[in-house]
């Protein structure tokens, strides 16, 4: 296709991509405008939140049973009397006091001395090896969560099977599957069109061209039409959340409860994205207080609202967390910690086999550590994000997920119930 007969339209916000505006395009986008499929419950979702910048695993996570982790962070370490206690080696910081009834039903693991084998410290890369699922190989040009819905059609039958909060469409889901960006919900919903099915395909290309805010980006026309109509009829500035939850404000507040509105929308998400920064604690992290208590805090009461939210529903999501690395086991001389090596991850819902600190723990004795200042890895995260996709969404070949890696089941760290 040339450039000529590509178009490429922006504003407002809604970006979509078209390969032409040809007679079988405009049927399609007409079919989609009048479409609207509900889809199963019992579908099995994943969703995915990237805590950007490198969080600290080590007070997200307490290690309160080992006096070295005190020895090292005199002024940053969690008091061990203000931890809650998992297990009597681990604890959650106290910020994450609201994932501790999920802990106790079993819903909520934790993973430790979890990350990317390639030793690099520099954001740029190490977050992109984790969303590109090479580590170390820097011309991957797609995502594998992209991957995973190019090679594992089964529910390639909506618009809204592979959705991201934000902007822009994240390195994750970058490639030849369809895949939704999405900035807000609250831009749709205002005005449901009552026309035909023509007329709303015309209303819609004016919207477009008009610079109407609808917050939208689509990989193709196709799934851009259908997803803006979708939207439009579910209308999401009628919701409120269920149960009694309360997100947070802020950004990662926002996205959760977004996305709780479009699982429950049944529209058919499979996959949801979504990050949150400020978690590159060099100078004054704090300990039981301060800097990265607030985002933990943030992120303990998010998680804790999606749940009750979503309530029942949740017997079929999983929610992963991420950061691309750790940090220092030794605290630095700004009461902060620089860029580090393994780091924890939490794994939550109905599926997950809760309860317990997962993964071989490898101590902070400094003969243990990794180049003799920080966690070592036990865990390769592709051996963890792939037996999240086989064994909670069931993908068959994890070969062309994470290509140049043989993912072995025997490594998997259990964090799904068989």
């Amino acid at each position: 296709m040339s450039v000529s007969r590509r178009v490429f339209v922006k504003s407002g916000g809604l970006a979509l991509f078209s390969l032409g505006l040809d007679p079988l395009f405009l049927g399609r986008a007409a079919y989609a405008a009048t479409r609207l499929t509900a889809y199963p419950f019992n579908r099995p979702i994943l969703v995915c939140l990237f805590q950007r910048g490198a969080v600290d695993g080590l007070n997200m996570i307490v290690p309160h049973g080992d006096p070295l982790y005190y020895r090292e962070r005199p002024r940053i370490a969690v008091p061990a009397k203000e931890v809650i206690d998992l297990d009597g080696q681990f604890g959650l910081h106290p910020a994450l006091a609201p994932l501790k009834p999920l802990w106790d039903a079993r819903a909520l693991a934790a993973i430790h001395a979890v990350g990317s084998p390639d030793a690099t410290r520099s954001h740029f890369d190490a977050q992109d090896y984790m969303e590109t699922g090479t580590p170390g190989v820097k011309a991957t040009p797609d995502g594998w969560l992209n991957r995973y819905c190019r090679h594992d059609r089964e529910h390639a039958d909506t618009p809204f099977r592979a959705v991201a909060f934000g902007p822009q469409l994240p390195r994750i889901l970058a490639g030849s599957a369809p895949a939704l960006a999405i900035d807000d919900l609250q831009a749709f919903g205002l005005r449901v069109p009552q026309e035909a099915a023509r007329d709303r395909l015309t209303h819609a290309f004016e919207e477009l061209y008009e610079g109407s805010a609808t917050g939208l980006l689509a990989t193709s026309s196709q799934e851009g039409f259908e997803a803006v109509q979708m939207l439009k009829r579910v209308n999401p500035t009628r919701y409120a959340p269920a149960n009694g939850a309360e997100y947070p404000r802020g950004r990662l507040g926002r996205s959760l409860l977004q996305i709780a509105q479009l699982i429950k929308a049944d529209v058919g998400v499979q996959i949801a994205f979504a990050d949150v920064g400020g978690w590159d604690t060099h100078v004054n992290q704090g300990a039981s207080e301060g800097q990265l208590a607030a985002r933990l805090g943030e992120l303990g009461q998010g998680l804790a609202a999606f749940a009750r939210d979503l309530g029942e529903r949740m017997r079929d999501v999983v929610v992963l967390t991420m950061s691309e690395f750790g940090r220092t086991v030794r605290e630095n001389g700004n009461s902060g910690t620089d860029h580090g090596h393994a780091t924890a991850m939490l794994v939550m819902g109905g599926p997950v086999n809760g309860g317990r600190v997962l993964g071989r723990w490898p101590g902070l004795d400094p003969a243990n550590r990794f180049e003799g200042r920080d966690v070592a890895i036990t865990t390769d995260f592709r051996d963890l994000f792939g037996e999240v996709l086989a064994r909670h969404l069931g993908a068959a070949d994890l070969s062309t997920v994470f290509p140049g890696h043989s993912v072995d089941p025997t490594k998997f760290p259990g964090a799904i119930r068989a």
